[in-house]
């Protein structure tokens, strides 16, 4: 059963110029280690810590807001086939989630369901 859905699109330059003020600060604060690793690694870091963020935004929205919910514990990771997927710290919901991002924007799209077979 569907729970909630979320969309959020960032613009890329906004996350660069939060890393620029902030540096490694602002990372730990929002991203997990992985998070930091896998986009780091990348040639552009910033579309993917863009994306991830809009992830973890639109994850906040289909939860209808989950208060007292910590950004770090909404984890972005890929599957063995490459494909993002989400994971909650402490919730026991399934998440279908749907990432893509250009030059200057990145976008996440979220569906929430309970996890139990009905």
């Amino acid at each position: 059963m569907i729970e909630g859905v979320g969309v959020d699109i960032v613009e890329v330059e906004r996350i660069k110029r939060l890393y620029e003020k902030f540096g490694e600060k602002f990372l730990n604060r929002v991203f997990t280690e992985f998070e930091i690793q896998y986009s780091l690694s990348r040639s552009n870091p910033f579309p993917h810590l863009a994306a991830r963020f809009a992830a973890k935004e639109a994850v906040i929205k289909a939860l209808k807001g989950a208060d007292g919910l910590n950004i770090k514990a909404i984890e972005v990771l890929n599957n063995e086939k490459g494909a993002p997927e989400v994971k909650v710290a402490g919730l026991d919901k399934k998440f279908f989630l749907s990432i893509s991002h250009e030059k200057k924007y990145a976008i996440a799209f979220v569906v929430v369901t309970s996890n139990k077979e009905e």
